[in-house]
């Protein structure tokens, strides 16, 4: 099957309220154009240099979403044209976020990744770290950021109910969460779920999923 193909038969699975990713890492160019021209625009990319390489080259219709690991000095790179930031875990890197959105006059939506997984490489915040952000004085004075949701990966396993025990726990959190207000807090996106667990995810109250392989095919690390 053709990437278009891929795209349409995933996009036909997905509720309206559910935001699909199409996970571009590793990919040429000419794979995003047959996707972009299959009707997506939003695209995920986990390396700050490939994807403005990208965002150089292509429509600026399009929405990038930043869905790898961040480290602060890079935030630069991307802050005048990045849609949102997946996986943002601590003040120190909001605070970057922040800075580099207020020289672009841009307010920057972001995500806080939350820790579910029974994994020591997976980052990310636990409840009470959340809680401590998002009530502390220092996330109230950001300006040029906004929280929009919160994102989580789960345990890499073929244990489906532990997958689902911990899409639900962050849903609980996102629930939770909901109740705190502060005026650059507004959860509506909760990104979970991939190629391999997306269903599920959904089930469990995802409403953006991150889609790579099923769309483009294998990944071609080199």
């Amino acid at each position: 099957m053709s990437i278009a193909q891929n795209l349409l038969q995933i996009k036909s699975q997905l509720p309206n309220h559910v935001t699909l990713v199409a996970v571009s890492k590793t990919k040429p160019v000419a794979d995003l154009m047959e996707a972009y021209n299959a009707g997506q625009r939003i695209f995920g990319e986990n390396k700050i240099q490939e994807m403005t390489e990208k965002w150089e080259q292509m429509p600026k219709d399009i929405q990038w979403h930043m869905i790898g690991h961040v480290q602060t000095n890079k935030v630069k790179f991307m802050a005048e044209y990045v849609s949102l930031i997946h996986g943002v875990d601590s003040l120190k890197l909001l605070q970057e976020i922040n800075k580099q959105a207020l020289k672009h006059h841009r307010v920057i939506d972001c995500l806080l990744q939350i820790y579910i997984a029974d994994e020591k490489t997976k980052f990310g915040l636990d409840e009470t770290e959340l809680v401590e952000l998002l009530t502390s004085n220092e996330f109230k004075e950001l300006q040029n950021i906004r929280i929009v949701g919160l994102m989580g990966m789960a345990t890499f396993t073929d244990n489906q109910n532990q997958i689902k025990e911990e899409f639900e726990h962050l849903k609980e959190i996102f629930d939770n969460t909901n109740k705190l207000e502060t005026l650059n807090l507004k959860l509506e996106t909760l990104s979970m779920g991939m190629s391999g667990d997306y269903k599920l995810a959904m089930d469990c109250g995802s409403t953006m999923v991150r889609i790579g392989s099923s769309i483009f095919g294998n990944r071609n690390y080199q």
